[in-house]
C-alpha cells in the first residue's frame, strides 16, 4: 500500500493574439472550483475585485468559485533572463541597477542583474549584491564594496548604495516606489503577483505552449475516513497547484487512491456479513469503516488458535514428532480463514470478474465523493482520481520486458528483484518487484504508473507530495525508471517530502479523523466568536465562519515550520489570537475589510488618491514590503514551501498592527485619508492573494 498507509485539468488556449507589450490569453477551468469562471484579460485591470466570504460551499458541500484569480502574461522581451518589469516592480530596479552599476564597473550588467538578491528585513535594504558571487578575483570583496558604493552613479530610483561588510545594499527611493506598486496593486489586484510567463515553454514565444506538471497528492485510501496522516499531502500540494497555477503552468492534480489490494476483498466479505444497504447510503465512509473493523476484529480473533497451532506444531517438529493431524487441522482452519476468503476474493478481482469488481467499485465511487466534500473544505479539487487499480496489466508486463531486457531485474528465490547495488546505489538496497505467487508489489505499479502517465499526460515535470518515511520507496522508483533506459523521464520527478504531525487528536479523545478534528477546531472558534456579541451578530453565516476561521487554524499551524519538520498537533495555540495563528492572519483581513467600509471611499476614489502625501516610515516600509509579493512567489517556487508565503504574509501584518495608530484614516484630512486608505486597500489585496495562494478562505468580517 506504499504511501497510502502514511498519509481535468484547466487549460492554456493558444493565444489568442499579440499586441505591442501583451498578450491575451483565456482558460478553460470548468473542471476546476478554485479557478472555476476564469478568464485572463491582461488588460482587465477595472474589473471590481472581490473579496472572498467564509461563505464559499454550496448547501451540497461542493464550492463555489472562489473570487477571481486572474493571471498576468507579458511578451515584453529583456536582454535580463526572466525579467518583467511590467509585472515585477522589483525587476525595474534590479534592470536599473544591473545596468548603472556594471556602466561603471566594466562588469556585465546581466551578471550583476542575477546575483541582486531580495532581503529578509527591510534595514538590510530592498536589495543586496554579494560581491564576493560576481568572482572578481585578485581584489578583496570589503574593498570591492566600498569602491562599487562609491562609483555608483546618481539615480532617480535609488539611493546611494550602503557597503556593509562584503554585500552592497540598495534602497529604493519611497516616492517613486509609492506610486509604481500601490498604483498596480489597486489596478492589477488579483493579478498582481502572478507571472504567467514561468509556465511558458519558451516566454519569448508563447506560440510555443505552456509547460504541463502533474502533481499527486493526499492519496487516501478508499472506503475509510479522510485520515488525518493525509492533510499535510493535501495541505502542501493544493499550495504546490495553486503555485504552478499563477505561475502560468498548466496542472494537473491527481489524487492516487490505495484502492487496490486484498484488503478490499476482506472488506467486500465484511460488508456481506455485517453490511446495510440503508446505512450505506446515509454514511458511506463511516459504515465501511465499520465493517473493517469488524472483520479484522473477526480475523484476529481467528489468527490466535492459527498462531498457537503452528507453534505447537514448530515444536513437535523440533521433537522429531509426528506433526501429520495437526498440519491438516491448520490446513482447514487456514481454509476456512476470512484472511483466505479475502485472498481469494481480491484474485478474482485480479482476474476481472465483473460480479467480484461491481462492489469494490460502488466502495470506490461512494469513498471518492465522500472525498470531494472533504476536499471542498479545503479549496482544493482533484483533475483525475486514479490509483493502484487503474494501472493497466499491459503496463505493468510492458515494465517487467523492459526489466528483463535491460537486465535491470534478476531472480531470487522465486521472486523477482532489483539490486541496487548492482547498479552502482548501494544506499537504494534490494526491492522486490514480484512475489514468489507472481503477485506485483506496490513498486510495480508505481513503475507502471510512470511510464502510462508520460505516454498520456508528456509532462515536462511531476511531483510526488509524499511523507519522508517514503524517501527510500521514492528513490527506488526513480532509479528503476532510469535504469530502464528513462532517465530523462526520472529527471522530471520530484518527491516532495514532510515529517508527521505528532498528537493530532481530536478533544473527544483519540479518533483522529479530519473531519472530526476540523469540527473540533471549528467549534472553537465559534466559541471565540460569541464572546464578543456585537461583532457575532453581524456575521451572516457564523456557523461557516467558524468552520473557515479553524480550517484556517488548522492549515496554518501545518505551515508554520519547513515542511520537512514534524509538530506536534496543538488545539490550543493554533486557535488563538495571539501570535502567528490563522486566526490571527484572518483578523488581519477582516480588520483591513472593516476599514474599507467604514471609510466610505469607492474604489475610483482610491485610484486617484495623492500618493505623495504618503511619507511616514510605516507607510513607506509597508509600500516595500508590498513590492516584494511578486519576488515572494517566485522564491517559493524554489523552496517548495508554503512557509515561504506564510512568513512574509505575518511580516505584513506586523508592519500593519504597529501603524495603525499612526496612519489613521478616519478624522484624518480627506485627501490624506483617501491616500492612506488607497495603501490599506492594496495591503488588503496582497494579504487576500497571498492566503489564496495558500489554500485559505479570507473573510470579511466574523
Amino acid at each position: 500500500m506504499g504511501r497510502h498507509l502514511l498519509s481535468g485539468p484547466w487549460r492554456f488556449s493558444e493565444a489568442l493574439s499579440q499586441r505591442s507589450h501583451f498578450s491575451e490569453l483565456s482558460f478553460d477551468t470548468s473542471r476546476s472550483p478554485f479557478l472555476r469562471n476564469l478568464r485572463i484579460k491582461v488588460r482587465s485591470f477595472q474589473k471590481p475585485y472581490a473579496t472572498m466570504s467564509s461563505t464559499s460551499q454550496d448547501q451540497a458541500g461542493a464550492p463555489v468559485s472562489i473570487s477571481t484569480l486572474s493571471l498576468h502574461s507579458t511578451n515584453e522581451k529583456s536582454k535580463f533572463p526572466y525579467c518583467f518589469p511590467s509585472l515585477n516592480p522589483v525587476d525595474v530596479y534590479r534592470q536599473h541597477i544591473g545596468e548603472s552599476l556594471g556602466q561603471v564597473t566594466g562588469i556585465d550588467p546581466v551578471k550583476i542583474y542575477q546575483r541582486l538578491a531580495w532581503t529578509n528585513t527591510l534595514d538590510k535594504g530592498d536589495l543586496s549584491l554579494p560581491v564576493p558571487s560576481l568572482q572578481i578575483k585578485g581584489k578583496n570583496p570589503q574593498d570591492l564594496c566600498k569602491e562599487f558604493a562609491e562609483k555608483f552613479p546618481p539615480s532617480d530610483f535609488v539611493h546611494p548604495p550602503t557597503a556593509t561588510g562584503q554585500h552592497l545594499q540598495f534602497f529604493f527611493k519611497p516616492q517613486a516606489l509609492t506610486n509604481t506598486v500601490v498604483g498596480r496593486i489597486l489596478k492589477e489586484k488579483a493579478m498582481y503577483g502572478t507571472n504567467g510567463n514561468h509556465g511558458l515553454h519558451n516566454s519569448a514565444d508563447p506560440s510555443k505552449g505552456r509547460k504541463k506538471i502533474i502533481i499527486e497528492f493526499s492519496s487516501p485510501n478508499i472506503a475509510k475516513p479522510f485520515h488525518a496522516g493525509h492533510l499535510r499531502s493535501t495541505i502542501i500540494g493544493g499550495f504546490l497547484a495553486n503555485l504552478y497555477t499563477i505561475l502560468g503552468w498548466e496542472v494537473i492534480k491527481m489524487n492516487y487512491l490505495g484502492d487496490w489490494g486484498k484488503q478490499y476483498g476482506l472488506l467486500v466479505n465484511g460488508y456481506k456479513r455485517y453490511g446495510s444497504e440503508e446505512v450505506l447510503l446515509k454514511d458511506p465512509i463511516n459504515h465501511l469503516f465499520d465493517v473493517y473493523v469488524k472483520i479484522n476484529n473477526d480475523v484476529a480473533r481467528q489468527e490466535a488458535p492459527i498462531k498457537e497451532l503452528k507453534e505447537q506444531i514448530k515444536s513437535k517438529q523440533e521433537k522429531n514428532e509426528d506433526v501429520a493431524e495437526l498440519e491438516k487441522e491448520l490446513e482447514k482452519l487456514l481454509e476456512d480463514s476470512e484472511d483466505e476468503n479475502a485472498r481469494r476474493y481480491f484474485k478474482s478481482m485480479e482476474d476481472g470478474d465483473q460480479d467480484a469488481l461491481a462492489l469494490w467499485k460502488r466502495f470506490r465511487d461512494l469513498s471518492i465523493e465522500k472525498y470531494k466534500k472533504t476536499y471542498a473544505r479545503l479549496n482544493i479539487d482533484f483533475d483525475v482520481y486514479s490509483g493502484e487499480s487503474q494501472i493497466k496489466p499491459e503496463s505493468l508486463k510492458s515494465a517487467y520486458d523492459i526489466m528483463e531486457k535491460t537486465g535491470v531485474s534478476e531472480r531470487s528465490q522465486g521472486a523477482l528483484i532489483v539490486d541496487f547495488t548492482k547498479h552502482g546505489a548501494k544506499k537504494l538496497g534490494k526491492a522486490i518487484i514480484v512475489r514468489k505467487d507472481g503477485t506485483p508489489l506496490y513498486l510495480t505499479r508505481d513503475i507502471g504508473a510512470i511510464l502510462e502517465r508520460e505516454q498520456t499526460f508528456h509532462f515536462d515535470k511531476m511531483i510526488y507530495v509524499v511523507a519522508a518515511q517514503q524517501d527510500l520507496h521514492l528513490a527506488q522508483l526513480f532509479k528503476v525508471t532510469e535504469l530502464m533506459g528513462y532517465k530523462d523521464t526520472a529527471g522530471r520527478c520530484q518527491h516532495i517530502n514532510f515529517g508527521m504531525v505528532r498528537g493530532m487528536s481530536t478533544r473527544k479523545g483519540t479518533v483522529k479523523f479530519l473531519d472530526d478534528i476540523l469540527k473540533d477546531v471549528g467549534d472553537k472558534m465559534h466559541e471565540v466568536m460569541k464572546k464578543n456579541a456585537a461583532k457575532y451578530e453581524q456575521v451572516e453565516d457564523p456557523y461557516k465562519t467558524a468552520d473557515t476561521l479553524g480550517i484556517t487554524a488548522v492549515m496554518v499551524q501545518d505551515m508554520t515550520g519547513k515542511r520537512v519538520n514534524g509538530y506536534d498537533f496543538n488545539l490550543e495555540a493554533m486557535t488563538s489570537f495571539e501570535g502567528d495563528t490563522g486566526p490571527y492572519l484572518q483578523y488581519a483581513h477582516a480588520r483591513l475589510c472593516s476599514m474599507t467600509r467604514k471609510s466610505g471611499l469607492k474604489p475610483e476614489d482610491l485610484v486617484a488618491a495623492d500618493l505623495s502625501l504618503l511619507t511616514e516610515t510605516h507607510a513607506i516600509d509597508l509600500v516595500r514590503l508590498l513590492s516584494q509579493w511578486p519576488d515572494v512567489v517566485l522564491n517559493s517556487a524554489k523552496t517548495m514551501e508554503p512557509m515561504t508565503v506564510l512568513t512574509y504574509l505575518f511580516r505584513m501584518t506586523h508592519i500593519l498592527s504597529s501603524g495603525y495608530d499612526v496612519l489613521k484614516v478616519l478624522g484624518s484630512e480627506h485627501e490624506v485619508a483617501k491616500a492612506r486608505m488607497a495603501l490599506y486597500e492594496s495591503a488588503r489585496q496582497v494579504l487576500h492573494n497571498g492566503m489564496r495562494l495558500l489554500g485559505f478562505s479570507p473573510v470579511d468580517r466574523y
